[in-house]
């Protein structure tokens, strides 16, 4: 048996344990943030008015920086755990992953520093609580995110590998899915 059969034969196997407790934690991610992300939309429609004055205390073309970073992140965690792809190149991806990941944090807290002072403001006090409890929330996935890529880089092991990139990917997905919603609704 050659090294591409043996490659093969692993590939067709049956998923382990691993794989429902990662769907479980993948669904239970997505449902949090779902209601968080309802919350807001209901809230939003409620109180129209107030959150489309709020939002003109954002700062949108940093949060597409930050989606772009977010998205090549995600890129880079995908070429991590590619079968194919050599230790050397997986540690240097999931590195390169997580530092972006921490280049998101950064422009998020310069960001929240420049509406934090609006956040007081009677008008807009349900939106920045929103805001601030949703964004704030995503942030801190990305943050330990971004330090689990790190040990895994130190210490690859595949099920690991699949784990924290599936979970990357995951932190990508509703960011895409609340960027829109939070600033360009």
């Amino acid at each position: 048996m050659d090294a591409m059969t043996v490659s093969a034969a692993r590939d067709e196997e049956a998923p382990d344990a691993g794989d429902f407790l990662l769907w479980i934690l993948i669904w239970s991610e997505l449902a949090a943030f779902g209601a968080l992300l309802v919350a807001f939309a209901i809230v939003d429609v409620v109180q129209a008015d107030k959150f489309a004055a709020a939002r003109q205390h954002l700062y949108p073309s940093m949060a597409v920086w930050n989606t772009a970073v977010l998205v090549t992140s995600g890129w880079r965690a995908a070429r991590a755990a590619r079968s194919a792809a050599p230790p050397s190149e997986a540690r240097r991806d999931l590195v390169l992953a997580a530092l972006l990941g921490f280049l998101f944090v950064g422009i998020k807290l310069f960001e929240y520093g420049n509406e934090i002072g609006h956040a007081a403001d009677e008008r807009f006090v349900a939106f920045f609580e929103l805001y601030f409890l949703l964004t704030g929330f995503h942030l801190l996935h990305v943050l330990f995110g971004a330090f689990v890529l790190l040990l895994v880089s130190w210490r690859l092991d595949r099920p690991n590998l699949i784990l924290i990139t599936t979970l990357w990917h995951v932190f990508d997905l509703i960011w895409i899915v609340m960027f829109p919603l939070v600033y360009l609704a």
